[in-house]
């Protein structure tokens, strides 16, 4: 802290070289707060209370191949379950093959073990006397204008109806009303449909779930119910893996994208270039200054405190800039995630983000600056003012 000044005044020597590292710096760091967010987010799906005492069922063989309805009964009679409900993927779209929609058909009884999903009663009525009702999360209606009672038409990308067509019209007779947007605001996208009428409708389907959601009456027994449910179908032409709701939907994410996988690599990239940018910054300040640092070593400056104020003017420079990236991303992220509805849930960034974020400063400062410190201290005073440095 004695020499700051020192510092501070050699890092904006050349302000508009500083300034556009800076601007590298910042992107980075602005870019590393919103993956991190988005890995996060997907982490946290399926974290819920509620989830905890969730297991899915689906075919071990691939998540599209459809299970025999029997399991339903035979599952609901495994020791330490306490309900067991089903649901088909239907893969809607509206209007424009873009516009996917979380589209599911599910059994009567599925709401009765999602109570993170809050639905009244009169909806819930309403849904069950109307055989092409729909129920949609709050998110997804803002999202496309649609109130209740209108006639939703949905293209499905995979079942058609017993004409052919894949062109489907429902109505919406309630709202899907989310109360912890954090942890559950994957249900505000949701479009439900009865199962019964999605099964009587489409000749693709004959009475068969896609997956079965149980719930258990232990969470610490949940292991031995997952078994006890994979051991009734084993050795058939249907044999099911059972996971927790966390693992299954991250094992349903990883069919479309590995998150995790995807963040590393762009963040990778990402820092890999931002060390090349601001190495040479560093080298080009360091050279430019040859001679300032030999007269600061004639004025009694050792070769250690040059160094550490090159170190320190690289670590500033990482600092500054990562610190405003990741107060943008902590100010962006929230903003991503109102604009898309719910779709993204992005939060700002936490302490451990930033813990990390902070360490990889410092790291990026110190590999960016060795080089031109290691130089700096080894400087031949005679030979830097003589112009032969």
């Amino acid at each position: 802290m004695k020499y700051l000044h020192l510092v501070w005044a050699a890092l904006f020597r050349r302000k508009t070289r500083t300034f556009l590292t800076l601007v590298s710096v910042v992107t980075a760091f602005l870019l590393f707060g919103l993956l991190d967010a988005v890995r996060h987010s997907f982490d946290e799906a399926g974290q819920s209370a509620n989830g905890a005492s969730r297991l899915q069922t689906g075919s071990k063989l691939s998540f599209i191949q459809l299970l025999p309805m029997s399991l339903a009964q035979r599952i609901s009679q495994v020791d330490g379950v306490k309900a067991v409900t089903y649901a088909n993927w239907f893969g809607g779209a509206y209007q424009d093959p873009h516009n996917q929609v979380f589209s599911f058909a599910v059994a009567p009884n599925y709401l009765d073990l999602y109570p993170e999903m809050q639905v009244s009663a009169e909806a819930r009525e309403a849904f069950a006397k109307t055989p092409m009702g729909a129920l949609v999360g709050e998110g997804l209606a803002k999202r496309f204008g649609w109130k209740v009672g209108d006639k939703i038409p949905l293209q499905s990308t995979i079942f058609p109806d017993r004409s052919g067509s894949k062109n489907w019209q429902f109505q919406l007779v309630g709202l899907v009303h989310v109360g912890n947007m954090k942890t559950d605001g994957w249900y505000d996208q949701m479009f439900l449909l009865n199962w019964k009428y999605f099964d009587d409708t489409t000749p693709y389907n004959q009475g068969q779930a896609g997956w079965y959601v149980t719930s258990v009456k232990d969470v610490n027994q949940a292991d031995r119910v997952l078994k006890a449910i994979d051991a009734i179908s084993a050795n058939s032409d249907h044999e099911t893996r059972t996971m927790t709701e966390q693992a299954a939907t991250a094992s349903w994410m990883k069919q479309f994208a590995d998150i995790g996988l995807i963040t590393t690599s762009i963040m990778g990239a990402v820092f890999f270039t931002l060390l090349l940018l601001a190495g040479n910054t560093m080298m080009q300040a360091v050279r430019e200054r040859t001679g300032e640092i030999a007269v600061l070593k004639t004025l009694g400056f050792s070769g250690t405190s040059v160094m550490a104020m090159v170190l320190a003017e690289s670590v500033l420079l990482l600092v500054i800039g990562g610190a405003i990236g990741m107060l943008l991303s902590s100010i962006i992220g929230p903003i991503i995630s109102a604009g898309s509805g719910g779709m993204l849930n992005l939060t700002a960034a936490g302490a451990k983000s930033w813990a990390l974020g902070g360490a990889l400063m410092l790291l990026f400062g110190l590999i960016v600056g060795a080089i031109p410190a290691r130089h700096a201290m080894r400087l031949n005073i005679t030979d830097a003012l003589a112009g032969r440095a």
